[in-house]
């Protein structure tokens, strides 16, 4: 199984439905179309971060919203907010303990493919301020 591609389409499909009103069957459908041949787990990983995402979506809004006081949510490019939501997903809500540091790198890393130039940046600002939130309370 491959984490990174699984956040690839999750991403995709996430994206879609923020600018598309389409539902999230039909925006993984899209995305697992345009990903090509994926392993199973894949495909299982990809499915419960855009289906986690979008149930505790309110909540992740909110965690993004406390540590962004510079910006607000809709103001962020679409590609930012959405690799912010996948790992804030991921680090609060996901069903797999994953360290903090690692889901940052990734969400850095998206953000370098999919991103502008100031997006690696700003997505490391917005999750290291809330690593370090946590570790002060």
């Amino acid at each position: 199984m491959s984490r990174r591609k699984a956040r690839e389409i999750a991403l995709q499909s996430l994206f879609q439905m923020d600018y598309n009103a389409t539902g999230p069957e039909q925006a993984l459908a899209t995305a697992f179309e345009e990903a090509g041949e994926v392993t199973e787990g894949t495909r299982t990983y990809a499915q419960e971060v855009v289906m986690g995402t979008r149930d505790h979506l309110t909540e992740v809004d909110k965690i993004i919203s406390d540590v962004s006081i510079e910006w607000k949510l809709d103001r962020m490019a679409g590609v930012d907010r959405n690799i912010a939501r996948i790992a804030v997903y991921e680090m609060n809500f996901g069903d797999e303990d994953l360290p903090p540091n690692v889901v940052i790198n990734e969400a850095v890393e998206l953000a370098k493919l999919y991103g502008t130039d100031e997006s690696s940046r700003f997505i490391n600002g917005i999750l290291g301020s809330l690593v370090k939130n946590r570790l002060k309370a």
